[in-house]
């Protein structure tokens, strides 16, 4: 399933903004492709296990883990409790991540996190304030879940390195910018700051941008 307002978010950026307008020309449309059938504990696992770690070491835990555990689609949250630390610990899994893992199931069953059907008809705050509430799920993660799993159209990952180097290089900054002074240039960017995030990330992928170095603030 394609972003959702794709091309409205690309005529909006590109009537708002004429220097991020150059990037859009560049990259085209946007290439964000949602499954309508991941649930909430499929997506928010998967980050758990791609946290702080390269790709392809991350890919190679995920599928440990789903076939420690039966090698379904993706496992339950019924049996990540079951299992036993020792045990998940053998995937490379850390035991911090374990034990986000099982709160993240605790609470997909104990009905705090919503399922999917559910998460889709609350707010954005609404949202990140309930995702947060797990182990091991700060508002980045939370943020991305919105985005790339929800499909929400304005959400803007202020804290995100990604964005903000992707500020400095596509309007000629010396330092990234504060999360502060990113939200306040986003503004005109509303109501698809997801797709501005999206094409400031495309943007450090240009070669006249690649090796530069930026100060953070």
């Amino acid at each position: 399933m394609k972003f959702p307002k794709g091309e409205l978010a690309r005529r909006h950026l590109t009537q708002a903004d004429p220097r991020l307008a150059e990037i859009i020309d560049e990259v085209g449309p946007i290439r964000i492709d949602l499954d309508p059938n991941e649930t909430v504990f499929e997506s928010l696992a998967t980050s758990i296990v791609y946290q702080q770690l390269h790709g392809k070491a991350a890919a190679a835990i995920l599928e440990r883990f789903k076939t420690l555990l039966g090698n379904s689609p993706f496992p339950t949250p019924e049996q990540v409790l079951s299992q036993p630390e020792e045990s998940l610990r053998s995937t490379g899994l850390s035991r911090n991540k374990i034990l986000s893992m099982k709160d993240l199931s605790q609470k997909i069953l104990d009905g705090t996190l919503p399922q999917r059907s559910d998460a889709e008809k609350l707010s954005d705050a609404a949202l990140l304030e309930v995702l947060v509430q797990v182990r091991g799920i700060g508002p980045w993660t939370a943020q991305m879940f919105l985005i790339f799993t929800l499909g929400r159209t304005d959400v803007l990952p202020i804290g995100d390195f990604g964005v903000r180097r992707g500020f400095a290089a596509v309007f000629g900054k010396k330092k990234m910018p504060s999360p502060e002074q990113l939200q306040a240039a986003a503004e005109k960017w509303r109501p698809y700051r997801s797709a501005a995030s999206w094409y400031l990330w495309q943007a450090l992928e240009l070669e006249r941008f690649k090796k530069i170095k930026f100060v953070d603030t």
